[in-house]
């Protein structure tokens, strides 16, 4: 293995846990109120990914998938204790595709079409957030989500293996968090 892609993997931990620290801050101040949904999907898709990235010989790209996926889990718990409002339909139907596309992949046993699927189910999960921070930007960690989208581009460099179920969930979660994190930015214009 490469000395770089190790460097780079520790790199997206060390970024993560920058990002990270100032979303939980942001929690327990009241600033950030994360959607509940939205950090338990990607609990759920991160830790699926993880394994299958493991599977695949990933290396060091993958390691940020595993914390994340522990993470995510955090947070989704913690934001199901400090839930201020009720969940819209729009909240239940993103759900259920992420879930449904859980299911799918079960159902395949293929891992391409699994990260494929994998990588929708994240964008379905993403939604409620995109809806929420659309709303009310300031209720968001803008910098995590800038971090978020970085770290996961970097964790591309650091894969020992590239295939489509190594590389598509980070390249997606990357874009995602780009486009949330350009959203806040023009939401927040928008609004002051």
């Amino acid at each position: 293995m490469q000395e770089y892609k190790i460097v780079l993997g520790v790199l997206t931990i060390a970024i993560a846990l920058v990002s990270y620290s100032f979303y939980f801050r942001d929690i327990f101040s009241g600033k950030t109120k994360p959607h509940a949904f939205s950090w338990f999907v990607w609990s759920v898709l991160a830790g699926i990914v993880f394994a299958a990235q493991l599977v695949e010989n990933a290396g060091p790209g993958a390691w940020i998938t595993g914390f994340t996926a522990v993470v995510c889990l955090a947070i989704s718990i913690l934001a199901s204790f400090k839930a201020t409002e009720q969940f819209k339909a729009f909240d239940w139907i993103s759900l259920a595709a992420a879930l449904a596309a859980l299911v799918l992949w079960h159902l395949t046993k293929n891992p391409n079409l699994a990260v494929v699927l994998v990588s929708a189910a994240n964008v379905f999960g993403f939604l409620p957030t995109f809806r929420k921070g659309y709303y009310k930007p300031q209720e968001e960690t803008l910098t995590t989500f800038i971090l978020n989208g970085t770290k996961f581009g970097i964790s591309i460099l650091a894969l020992s293996s590239f295939s489509l179920a190594t590389w598509l969930y980070p390249a997606t979660v990357a874009v995602a968090n780009g486009i949330f994190a350009a959203l806040l930015i023009v939401r927040r214009r928008q609004i002051k």
